[in-house]
């Protein structure tokens, strides 16, 4: 499967359903507690530390980013899919939003204190992994923060439909948070934390990660 291949099929997805997802999750993280919870202690930590830029990379229609907005943080959006990046400019006019991919980032580098990828991560093969971790080390300046959200397990599948039935042609990948864990301190990243959340079959189902730029690496 090329890079080609793979980023223009999830570009596509995304674009198809971009309108029916945001609908369905639109109130989706104020039933999330836990999630809530590691954004604030996301932006807490990003404030401790000085505070600056932050980027939501997978923004997708932009749920997460307003919350970052209003949690204090500078945040702004970036998302493979322009059908997204239109939707989170429609709902959240008074932010920043760009269309990108995390396996290029064009951001300047040791620009940012902090960067956010939920359940983004989850579309990107494990060949890719480490050179989007790259990207992420190149743009957190010395000592800012980076947190994961990702499905757990060690299965790929390719979702071929959904948000209301809609074609899709992605593949989901399921990891084990101590093999991300282990890119992220190979690509120069300190894990400071990981959160473990359960399904209601008490069964693992997602993984917070908190990682650092290292000070001096």
């Amino acid at each position: 499967m090329s890079a080609d291949n793979w980023l223009a099929d999830t570009r596509t997805s995304y674009d198809t359903v971009a309108v029916n997802y945001a609908n369905q999750i639109r109130d989706a993280l104020s039933e999330l507690q836990y999630l809530r919870a590691a954004l604030t202690l996301f932006a807490d930590s990003v404030r401790a530390a000085g505070g600056g830029p932050v980027a939501d990379i997978g923004c997708g229609p932009g749920q997460i980013t307003a919350h970052l907005h209003e949690l204090g943080l500078d945040a702004f959006g970036v998302d493979l899919s322009p059908g997204m990046i239109a939707v989170a400019q429609r709902d959240h006019p008074h932010l920043r939003f760009a269309v990108g991919s995390m396996t290029n980032l064009s951001l300047q580098a040791a620009s940012l204190a902090g960067l956010l990828a939920w359940q983004s991560l989850i579309h990107i093969p494990d060949e890719e992994v480490p050179t989007v971790f790259e990207h992420f080390h190149r743009v957190l300046r010395p000592g800012g923060l980076l947190q994961l959200l990702f499905h757990t397990g060690d299965s790929s599948r390719l979702k071929t439909e959904g948000y209301g039935g809609h074609p899709m042609k992605i593949y989901v990948h399921r990891r084990q948070p101590d093999k991300v864990a282990a890119w992220l301190r190979d690509t120069g990243f300190k894990v400071e934390a990981q959160f473990l959340l359960s399904n209601p079959d008490g069964e693992v189902s997602h993984a917070v990660l908190f990682a650092r730029r290292k000070p001096h690496g």
